[in-house]
C-alpha cells in the first residue's frame, strides 16, 4: 500500500509485494499515526569502526530507504555507547577524560556513517543529557517499585565483558577467552529482580514467534532460558568505576553499562513525553548475533516489562562476516577497514557488495577477490557497460535525445513484461529482507536488457537507409532507457548515489516513492541525456 494523505492508493506492480508483506503479518500504518521506526545495536565507544559496524549500518539504512520508498515515514537511529569501565581504562591510557576519548571516538563512528551514505535521522550518544535523565527516571522508578534491591556480591568478575560470572559460564572447567582476565570479588551492589520474569519471557517468545528475525535465532534465547536465571547486577561503586550515570538513589554507585546502554532506544525519541508515540515501538532493532543472548533478548524485554514499556515489534539479528570460513579478529589478523574499500571502489559498491552477498540472518564470507569480481562483473560490465553504450548510441544516432517507441515485436513485449515481473519480485524480496535476492533478480533483468540490446543490435540498425530499421533502432534505444530507469529505481535503496546519478544522466527524475515510478511509460521521450560516463572504472592496483 502506499499513501496520498489520507487515502490508501495501490498500483498493479506491487500487488504481488503486499500480498507477500502481509502473509508474513505485515501492516502498512498511515503516516499520522506513527513513524516506522528502525534502531541499531549502539557501537561500543572503546572499539574501531570495522566490517561487521559498516555492514549493521548499511544494511539498516537499506531498510529505512526502502521502507521510505515504500511511502512509509520512517525514523532511523544509531549512536554511541560510551560508558563502562573500559572506555574509562582506554580514556587514562590516553591521557585524556573520558568525553574527550568518547568525543574523539563518536566522530569516527559518525564518519563511517557519512562515507557510506547512511541516512539516520538522530545519532545518540549515552554521554548526552537527554539520555542521562531517562535512564535515571526508569532507575528511579524500578527502585520505587521494589524491583532494585541492594545485595552483598561475592563472586568472579570480568573486566574485558565488564560482567560478573559463575561457576556454569566455564567451560570444561576454565573461563572462556573471551571473558579475559576473571577475578574474584566481593562488594556491596544494587540488583534488578531479572529472574522474577523469567516465566514470562519465556511465554511471550512462545507466542510472539515473530519477535525474533530470522526465527531460529530464537533457538538460542530458548536453550539459554533453559536455566534458571539470576538477578542482574545494575551497579557498580564509583571507587572502582566512576565514567557512568549515577543512581539517582544512592550517589555511591553508577550504573552497569548494559542497564544504561539499553535504554538509548526509547531515551532517543522522548521517553515520557507526548512524542514518544510518533515512533516507540520499535518496528525493527537491527544486531549482531553475537549481542543477542543474553543482553538484547533477555535483559531489554524483561527491563522493559518491569517499567511497563511496550517491547520492540522484532529484533532483527544478522551474521558475521567470516574469511576463510573463520571469525575476522584482531588476532587473526584478518580483519577488513571498511574505508579502505570505499576509498578505492566507492561507497555504493561496497553497499552493493554487502547486500548482495550476505543473506540475512546467516554468515558469510569475504574476500578482496570476491569483491572485485563483483565489481568488474555485476557493476562494471552488466550495469556500467549498459549505461555506457546506451548513452553513447543515443548521442551517435539520436542527437543526445531519446526516442519515441514506435514499434514492438515480441523482443518489446517479453522485455516489458520481464520488467513488470522485475519490479514485484525485487520489492517483494525487499519487504522479506531477502536483500541478496532482490538484487540478483534486478540484475537478472539489467542482463536481459544487455541481451536484447544484442537481439536488436542498433549499431546495424543505424547503418540502413530503411525506415522501418530507422523505427527498430528509435524503438531500441527508448526501451532500453525505459528499462535501464526501471532497474535504477530498483536501486536505490542500495546505491543511493549510483541509481541518482543513471537516472539523472537519463534525464529521469529521482523518485521519493515507488508509486508512479516503477509503471512503463514513455516519460524519457524527447529527453537529453547526459554525456557518457564509466560509473565504475577499474580500481588502482594497490602499492
Amino acid at each position: 500500500m502506499f499513501f496520498e494523505g489520507a487515502k490508501i492508493k495501490k498500483f498493479s506492480l506491487l500487488e504481488q509485494a503486499e500480498k507477500a508483506f502481509k502473509k508474513r503479518g505485515g501492516v502498512y500504518i498511515r503516516p499520522e499515526m506513527k513513524n516506522f521506526y528502525l534502531t541499531t545495536a549502539i557501537d561500543y565507544a572503546n572499539g574501531a569502526p570495522h566490517l561487521g559496524h559498516a555492514y549493521e549500518k548499511v544494511l539498516s539504512d537499506v531498510i529505512v530507504r526502502h521502507k521510505r520508498m515504500s511511502g512509509l515515514p520512517a525514523h532511523f537511529l544509531t549512536g554511541l555507547d560510551e560508558h563502562g569501565q573500559k572506555v574509562q581504562q582506554s580514556a587514562k591510557n590516553a591521557g585524556v577524560e573520558p568525553i574527550a576519548f568518547c568525543d574523539e571516538q563518536a566522530e569516527k563512528f559518525l564518519s563511517l556513517c557519512r562515507l557510506l551514505d547512511v541516512s539516520n535521522d538522530d545519532y545518540i550518544r549515552t554521554s548526552q543529557p537527554r539520555h542521562i535523565k531517562v535512564v535515571q527516571q526508569i532507575l528511579q522508578q524500578l527502585y520505587d517499585k521494589g524491583e532494585i534491591y541492594k545485595a552483598e556480591y561475592k563472586g568472579f568478575y570480568s573486566a574485558r565483558q565488564e560482567q560478573f560470572l559463575q561457576e556454569k559460564d566455564k567451560v570444561d572447567g576454565k573461563w572462556p577467552e573471551i571473558f579475559g582476565e576473571v577475578t574474584e570479588i566481593s562488594e556491596s551492589n544494587y540488583f534488578f529482580k531479572l529472574k522474577a520474569y523469567q516465566p514470562w519471557l519465556i511465554e511471550y517468545l512462545e507466542t510472539h514467534p515473530d519477535f525474533i528475525y530470522p526465527r531460529f535465532r530464537a533457538k538460542q534465547v530458548a536453550e539459554f532460558l533453559k536455566e534458571p536465571l539470576n538477578d542482574l547486577c545494575i551497579s557498580r561503586p564509583k571507587e572502582r568505576l566512576s565514567w557512568g550515570i549515577e543512581l539517582p538513589f544512592d550517589k555511591n554507585y553508577v550504573t552497569y553499562v548494559w542497564f544504561d546502554a539499553l535504554v538509548n532506544y526509547i531515551s532517543a525519541v522522548g521517553f515520557g513525553t507526548e512524542d514518544f508515540g510518533k515512533n516507540w515501538p520499535a518496528d525493527f532493532h537491527v544486531i549482531g548475533k553475537d549481542i543477542l543472548v543474553p543482553p538484547h533478548s533477555v535483559y531489554w524485554p524483561i527491563m522493559l516489562k518491569a517499567a511497563g514499556i511496550e517491547l520492540p515489534k522484532s529484533l532483527l539479528v544478522h551474521g558475521w562476516w567470516m574469511s576463510s570460513g573463520q571469525k575476522m579478529s584482531k588476532s587473526l589478523g584478518n580483519i577488513v577497514n571498511p574505508l579502505d574499500l570505499v576509498d578505492r571502489f566507492g561507497s555504493d559498491a561496497f553497499r552493493y557488495f554487502l547486500m548482495r552477498e550476505m543473506n540475512v540472518g546467516q554468515d558469510s564470507d569475504f574476500s578482496v577477490d570476491l569483491f572485485v569480481t563483483r565489481y568488474t562483473s555485476d557493476l562494471g560490465n552488466d550495469l556500467g557497460n549498459l549505461l555506457s553504450r546506451l548513452l553513447n548510441m543515443t548521442h551517435r544516432y539520436c542527437g543526445g535525445i531519446v526516442p519515441q517507441a514506435r514499434a514492438e515485436d515480441n523482443f518489446e513485449k517479453d522485455l516489458k513484461s520481464l520488467a513488470a515481473e522485475t519490479a514485484a519480485a525485487v520489492l517483494s524480496h525487499y519487504d522479506g529482507m531477502q536483500f541478496h535476492i532482490g538484487l540478483e533478480k534486478n540484475f537478472n533483468f539489467i542482463r536481459a536488457v544487455n541481451r536484447y540490446a544484442e537481439q536488436r543490435a542498433p549499431w546495424k540498425l543505424a547503418k540502413s537507409s530503411s525506415e522501418e530499421d530507422r523505427l527498430a533502432l528509435e524503438t531500441t534505444l527508448a526501451n532500453m532507457a525505459e528499462a535501464l530507469r526501471l532497474g535504477a529505481v530498483l536501486l536505490l535503496p542500495i546505491m543511493p548515489k549510483i541509481g541518482a546519478k543513471i537516472l539523472t544522466l537519463l534525464g529521469a527524475e529521482v523518485p521519493k516513492v515507488y508509486d508512479g515510478a516503477l509503471a512503463w511509460g514513455d516519460s524519457l521521450a524527447g529527453v537529453k541525456v547526459g554525456q557518457q560516463e564509466i560509473l565504475f572504472p577499474r580500481p588502482a592496483p594497490q602499492e
